[in-house]
């Protein structure tokens, strides 16, 4: 389920402001490496000091301006990043709606927007998150910056970067100050914890404990974990997910909200008091369907008159349908960011590449929800019994569908369905009173995000061969990289 990407911006500083003798930065900073210093048109400059933003240093205006110069396109290119990938799914989103012919009775009493007020939706959306990205990326340059300024920069190399990933990620407030974002904080921490993984890996010291981290399908298992909770919780607690994530479930798992409350009834043992509600939401579809009240598997409620196996075929077809416009503006956005130079050389190519990864992807995700109900039916009549611990059973095995996903692409999508999966969890927990409701800690999402971004800025400044390729590309041509780094800016394949 999706579900969230080289040049350099400061590569010629040195050479610009005539340097020599002295040590170029991670950041694109220059540093004297001691001696009698560097000179600038025949006058010796002192050593061991770092080019500041003070007007009294010598060559300062021309390093002021490489500075300032390095905040302002940091930030630049994170809001064209935040609002590119937002407004390129708001766009495909926006097109889908339209292009919809029906509207359900349900939806029109749920309140669904109009058309005018989904466009000025997705408008606000887009820029809420193009100025998040480009303030936490603006930020993060300019404390960076001024560190490395006012503390040296080797002085200051071994944890710039974590107080600088720290100051910016409040950034994320302006998603939207009054909503918490639990989701998109685990996420982030999820990234942040990988990382930290591969960092522990690499070590002598910690190699040994994290190297079950390393087997070759836990990302399958993490998905089937989280597929577990997740599809557990659309059937039976649907407030414990958030409500965008909600409403992308909806969509994909294409059963009408009566539909879901009928197999929750016959799981609970309760008595079956949508019955009418599904038989009309049937018959508006052309199907006319009975439904007996003594039921004991929901089958008929899933399926109407179809077999479980016509069910599963025809379900699966129109899935395929319905993903693809989700996973077009995920391949063919970042190709336009991170492929910008290849797409010239060689557009067929990238192009071609695109719409492989979105086929392919597109079929995970079919697979992934046609194969929800398969397992659901299939466990169903071979218990003969529709029961709570049977649904988290039968949804458990669903995860495998990730493995028609690209490798480099499985624990992506396994750890962005995880912080999901996690968030349900505990909010279960959380209405069973057992733990505190994250609503009431305020404002712990931007805690954790904080956190989180700390340790990727620092893994990005310092630890640099954990990040993959495409990863790494997009952070340098983000933040900028010097071209003494742009050998390591490989990182992992």
């Amino acid at each position: 389920m999706s579900p969230f990407p080289e040049g350099s911006l400061s590569g010629g500083a040195a050479a610009e402001n005539g340097l020599a003798g002295g040590e170029m930065g991670r950041g694109g900073r220059y540093e004297a490496s001691g001696g009698a210093g560097p000179s600038l048109n025949g006058v010796s400059l002192p050593g061991n000091r770092l080019y500041s933003l003070l007007p009294d240093e010598g060559c300062s205006d021309k390093e002021s301006m490489r500075r300032l110069r390095r905040c302002i396109v940091a930030a630049a290119k994170g809001f064209s990043i935040g609002a590119g990938l937002k407004g390129g799914l708001a766009l495909f989103a926006i097109l889908s709606r339209l292009r919809s012919r029906r509207i359900s009775a349900s939806l029109r009493k749920a309140g669904s927007l109009s058309n005018a007020e989904a466009v000025s939706a997705a408008l606000q959306d887009t820029l809420r998150y193009g100025l998040f990205l480009g303030t936490f990326a603006g930020t993060f340059a300019s404390v960076d910056e001024a560190i490395s300024a006012l503390g040296g920069n080797k002085r200051t190399a071994k944890w710039r970067a974590l107080v600088a990933g720290a100051i910016a990620g409040p950034s994320m407030l302006l998603t939207g100050p009054k909503t918490q974002h639990t989701s998109l904080a685990l996420y982030i921490l999820m990234r942040a914890a990988v990382l930290a993984s591969r960092c522990g890996i690499k070590s002598k010291r910690f190699g040994n404990v994290c190297k079950p981290l390393t087997w070759r399908y836990g990302d399958i298992f993490l998905m089937c974990l989280s597929s577990s909770q997740i599809l557990a919780a659309y059937i039976l607690k649907q407030d414990s997910l958030p409500p965008s994530y909600m409403s992308f479930l909806k969509k994909h798992g294409a059963k009408d909200s009566s539909i879901l409350d009928g197999v929750k009834d016959i799981a609970n043992g309760s008595a079956l008091t949508k019955l009418n509600a599904i038989e009309n939401y049937y018959k508006s579809t052309g199907v006319d369907l009975k439904l007996d009240p003594n039921m004991k598997l929901p089958c008929p409620i899933i399926h109407g008159n179809q077999s479980c196996t016509e069910h599963a075929l025809s379900f699966f077809v129109q899935a395929y349908g319905r993903a693809l416009p989700v996973y077009l503006p995920v391949y063919l956005v970042p190709a336009l960011i991170v492929h910008r130079q290849d797409l010239l050389e060689r557009p067929y190519t990238i192009l071609w590449k695109s719409l492989i990864g979105t086929a392919r992807s597109s079929l995970f995700l079919s697979v992934f929800c046609s194969s929800a109900w398969v397992w659901t039916c299939t466990l169903f009549r071979l218990f003969k019994k529709c029961s709570t611990p049977l649904i988290i059973l039968a949804t458990f095995p669903t995860g495998l569908a990730l493995a028609i996903e690209k490798k480099t692409r499985r624990m992506e999508i396994s750890l962005y369905c995880f912080a999901r999966a996690i968030e349900s969890f505990f909010t279960c927990l959380a209405d069973a009173g057992y733990t505190v409701h994250a609503g009431r800690l305020k404002r712990a999402d931007v805690v954790v995000f904080s956190f989180a971004t700390a340790i990727i800025m620092h893994c990005y400044d310092q630890e640099r061969e954990v990040f993959r390729s495409k990863y790494l590309n997009v952070l340098d041509w983000v933040f900028g990289v010097p071209p003494s780094l742009e050998k390591d800016s490989k990182g992992q394949s």
